[in-house]
């Protein structure tokens, strides 16, 4: 029986995550992978059964990492006595620091954008994370409705609109070839903007 380890499965993570930048999603190969890594095809496909399983991890280490743990932060919250705006202040900071200054998370970003209409990229990246976050987020806005915070809607729509809200500043750097660092000042910012915007329009009437 072969022996796996964490320190050589983040270190396949690691390769794939570059392989999958510089080649895209479609072109990349186990093969490749295993002539970067050294060592056989076999042992490759002891930690990962398949390329779209190694994607899936890639994302998460790399890109909805991150959010997940937020948004899971962010249900956690909702059982304590947190008052809803520090609570969507506290999860959008977290989400737009990732999406503004990690560089490995924007290139997945602009790999996923880039061949979503000609593969199933976009679903598995979807299913790696931000489905996730976005029931978790739902389920926050309910809690809130019920409440009385929130006026009474449909809690995914809800939770859509806040994060189009959220990222309405910052879409546009998917498309920058260097995108400069955003300061923590201006995130916070960006995410009172949102945030404020947010409640104002979906407070009870």
């Amino acid at each position: 029986m072969k022996v796996r380890t964490q320190a050589r499965r983040e270190a396949i993570v690691e390769a794939a995550a570059q392989l999958f930048q510089e080649m895209g999603y479609e072109r990349a190969s186990m093969n490749e992978l295993t002539k970067r890594l050294g060592g056989s095809k076999a042992t490759l496909y002891n930690y990962f059964a398949s390329k779209e399983e190694l994607f899936t991890a890639v994302v998460r280490a790399h890109t909805t990492r991150h959010l997940t743990e937020a948004a899971t932060e962010l249900l956690d919250q909702d059982k304590a006595a947190i008052r809803l705006k520090d609570k969507l202040l506290r999860f959008g900071e977290r989400m737009l620091a990732v999406l503004t200054n990690d560089s490995s998370a924007l290139s997945v970003y602009r790999m996923v954008v880039g061949e979503a209409g000609h593969s199933d990229i976009g679903m598995l990246f979807y299913e790696s994370g931000p489905r996730e976050s976005l029931e978790k987020l739902s389920a926050v806005m309910a809690s809130a409705m019920d409440r009385g915070e929130l006026r009474q809607a449909d809690a995914r729509l809800r939770a859509n609109q806040f994060l189009a809200l959220l990222t309405a500043e910052i879409e546009v750097r998917i498309f920058y070839r260097n995108s400069p660092p955003v300061t923590p000042g201006r995130i916070r910012e960006m995410c009172e903007c949102a945030v404020n915007m947010f409640l104002t329009g979906a407070a009870p009437q």
